[in-house]
């Protein structure tokens, strides 16, 4: 309870600077060196900086929720990484949410947290009921609910596939001005 009480904490401060941050006139320049870096140059604006300056803020906060993650587990194991699930999972949580919004990245991440925890036991039930008639001696039986965990990556793959169809800007996707819009249809 303590350990989520400082997530919530943490989490309010960064998403509370990274809200300031959007709406000042930085996050207006940082969003339109996004869209098209020659335009932002030709307007006087330093990209390669601006491109330094994202790349340290964005550093920092993973060096924040890095030292969250070990906190909470106690050890930092090099060893334990696992490329598939911190850096596909992430890309998944903020394609889910929608890559230009900051709330529904997070929606994203509880979403894609919610369903990695629960697809091994989601799995393991399945696997049990499908391969129930085959009878616990089966060895495809056997082989089945013990593949039971890889259900995740099976998941992760329905849901970004689903995404990418029927929701290809997320679930809260990025909010756009009128006038932008407008001129942007015209």
């Amino acid at each position: 309870l303590c350990y989520a009480v400082l997530f919530v904490i943490v989490l309010a401060i960064i998403m509370w600077f990274a809200e300031r941050a959007l709406k000042s006139p930085w996050g207006r320049m940082m969003r339109a060196i996004r869209d098209n870096r020659d335009a932002a140059a030709a307007m006087g604006k330093d990209v390669k900086r601006r491109h330094l300056q994202t790349f340290v803020l964005g550093c920092a906060v993973c060096g924040i929720a890095g030292a969250m993650l070990t906190t909470l587990d106690g050890q930092l194991t090099p060893t334990s990484y696992i490329p598939l699930r911190y850096t596909f999972l992430i890309w998944v949580m903020v394609i889910l949410g929608g890559s230009g919004n900051n709330w529904g990245s997070i929606l994203g991440g509880f979403i894609i947290w919610f369903l990695w925890v629960e697809a091994e036991p989601f799995g393991n039930w399945f696997m049990s009921t499908v391969t129930a008639p085959l009878g616990e001696e089966s060895e495809l039986a056997q082989h089945l609910v013990a593949g039971a965990a890889y259900m995740r990556y099976l998941m992760m793959g329905a849901i970004l596939l689903t995404v990418m169809r029927f929701a290809p800007k997320g679930l809260i996707p990025e909010a756009t001005n009128r006038s932008t819009a407008m001129t942007r249809s015209s």
